[in-house]
Formats: C-alpha cells, structure tokens, sequence
C-alpha cells in the first residue's frame, strides 16, 4: 500500500537527551496508524516534527513522497492532547479565524462550519465563548477546526480525553467515517481498546526507539502464544481430561456439570489445532474452539517491560 507519510531515520535530542534515536515509520494511506508508547517515549517529539512545530536534527520525512515542506502545514490537521483554543473569543468567530489559516476563503470555511455543527448539533454554540464551554464542549470545537479543511493526513492526540461515553462515541464514528473518505489518521491515545477497535496498523516506541511496527493483526500473530479457548459437551469429562493431560498443557478455566460441558484453556505447544479439533471431536460436541490472541494492552505491556 502506497505511503502518505515516510519517517526515515530521524534524530532529535534535546541537550543530551535523545528523544528519537533514528526512528524510522511507514504509515499507509487511507489507514488508520495507532502511535502507541509510554509517557516520555518519543511520539509528541515525533508529532510535533510532522507539524513542522520543531525539526529534526537528523533524517527525512516525506508527505506524500515529497520532503515535508511550509507548504504542507494546509495538508495536515493536528489535534493536540493540551488544547490550543482562545477561551475568551466566540466560538464561530475563532473557528472562521481558524479555518482561513488552514487556507480556506471566508465562504467556504462558513460552509464548512455550517456543515460540521450541524452534523455535531451545535449550531447554538457560535457566539458563546470557549470558557462558558465545559470541556467536553470545548473538544468538540477542536475537533471542528481540526478536519473542516478536509486535510489528507490527519493527527488526533488522546482525541477522547474530556469525553463523555456517548461522545467519545460520536467522535469515534467521526474519525473512522473521515477514513471511509479517504483521510488517514495517526492517531495517539493510551486507551488500548480503542486501539483495537479503530487501528489498521500500529507502531510502538519506548525510550526513543521503535519497538514493533505493522498491522496490527500481523503483529498480533507474532505475539501469539499457541493458546486456544474451547469448549466441549461430553458423557465422560474425566476421560477427555486424562486424554487432554497427556497431549496438552492445560489450564482449567470454567467446569459447567450441569450441562457436561467442559471449558478450558490449553496450550499447543508445538501441535497443530487440528489434533485438539481431532480429539475434542471424538469426544463430545465441540461448542467452541478460538485461538486466545494476545490484546494490543497484553503487546503493550509485554514490550515495555522489557
């Protein structure tokens, strides 16, 4: 897949302190690229270079093919964790302002305003000002500004931070249908879970270096671990397990013998899934049988850890 960003080994230190040592990153267009690492691991330096806020002291990175330029401040839409809105300034008079620094004319940064908070239900809020909104307000404000010129790539910093459930909701659906049409997203966050649900491809950084890079069900593969969750209806619990022990190492994790039905969680090892299938099946009805992949919280913790 064809890249819109290229991260070619780039160095940043501030005084003797590296913050990216040689960090090299591909992220795919029209995706949606996970940024993952601990608190002080590298990804705000690494996001504030991208934005042109600071600069490399070494390497490349290229938008689009091209090395990264002024002129393509207008290409991006970043969304930082600490918000940068004027909380004494109007709302819709600080979005216009906004919208014609990213390049748009006065008439089409209004259509556009109009369409994003009408589609957000906050049509209300355009003369109120930023601090008579409560932050989750606020954030949706940011939001707007962020995507209403329609950028190519797009950077959201812990984007549901201050978020309510039912928002963090609304704007998740709003990230993955601006994919839908065509933007790609680096998207930075701790909440793993959003990770899985949202991500097509991720990278993680620990103390300046990249650690893993990849889609995400690849890099899931690569940590897996040979264990499987099945579940098995049988006349004769005792004999299945004496059979499972001597092929298999197990892990009993729920027993139903109201229903015989035996649950368990087994390690491979070196066989196959067919033999577990194969056996299970001989003895009983096999109610379910799932690989257990590691989550991107387990991958996260492991790697670090190290």
């Amino acid at each position: 897949m064809q890249p819109i960003l290229e991260v070619k080994d780039v160095l940043k230190k501030y005084s003797d302190k590296i913050a990216l040592d040689h960090v090299s990153l591909t992220i795919p267009k029209g995706t949606i690229y996970g940024l993952l690492g601990p608190n002080g691991a590298g990804k705000t330096s690494l996001i504030r270079i991208i934005n042109q806020i600071t600069y490399p002291d070494s390497g490349q990175i290229l938008l689009d093919g091209e090395t990264l330029n002024l002129h393509h401040i207008r290409d991006i839409g970043y969304m930082p964790e600490e918000r940068g809105l004027y909380k004494t300034m109007k709302v819709g008079e600080q979005a216009m302002y906004l919208a014609q620094l990213k390049g748009l004319s006065k008439a089409e940064a209004k259509k556009q305003l109009d369409y994003w908070f009408d589609k957000l239900d906050i049509k209300g809020w355009w003369n109120k000002k930023i601090q008579e909104l409560s932050k989750g307000m606020a954030q949706k404000i940011q939001f707007v500004v962020t995507v209403l010129h329609q950028p190519k790539l797009l950077i959201f910093d812990e984007p549901f931070s201050g978020f309510d459930p039912v928002n963090a909701n609304l704007i998740k659906d709003e990230i993955l249908e601006l994919k839908e049409k065509g933007a790609t997203i680096i998207f930075s966050t701790h909440r793993m879970e959003s990770v899985e649900e949202m991500c097509d491809y991720i990278a993680l950084i620990n103390k300046s270096q990249k650690l893993i890079e990849g889609k995400l069900v690849d890099v899931k593969r690569e940590f897996r671990t040979n264990l499987y969750q099945v579940g098995v209806l049988t006349d004769d619990i005792q004999r299945l397990m004496v059979q499972l022990s001597q092929k298999f190492k197990m892990e009993q994790t729920s027993f139903k013998s109201l229903n015989n039905e035996l649950q368990l969680e087994i390690d491979l090892g070196s066989a196959m899934p067919n033999e577990l299938l194969h056996l299970l099946s001989a003895n009983g009805q096999v109610t379910h049988f799932m690989e257990k992949l590691p989550t991107v919280n387990d991958i996260f913790i492991q790697t670090v850890s190290k």
